[in-house]
């Protein structure tokens, strides 16, 4: 019985080692941090987007679908992407 509590405890050892080499891998040690806001956006490949806001210690999900999305609005402005990768926003 000894043997098997040590086993729990290793694998659990593991499992967090895992997360952990998740976390560092996707750069997202920010979810970790009591006062970070992190903002990620998943699109799944029927179209569904899944955005995942953590603002301090509040973490929301919220899934889009595209009729969801769809609609008439206003244009605010225009996003560039630059040269490096970054993007800028110019409001109209």
């Amino acid at each position: 019985m000894n043997a098997m509590a040590n086993l729990l405890d290793i694998f659990l050892v593991f499992i967090v080692a895992l997360l952990i080499s998740f976390l560092s891998a996707f750069q997202l040690q920010e979810l970790l941090s009591p006062d970070s806001n992190v903002t990620v956006m998943k699109q799944s490949p029927d179209g569904e987007i899944t955005i995942v806001a953590k603002q301090a210690q509040k973490i929301e999900a919220v899934k889009i679908t595209k009729s969801e999305a769809e609609g008439k609005g206003v244009r605010l402005g225009v996003a560039y992407r630059l040269e490096d990768g970054s993007m800028v926003y110019m409001p109209d």
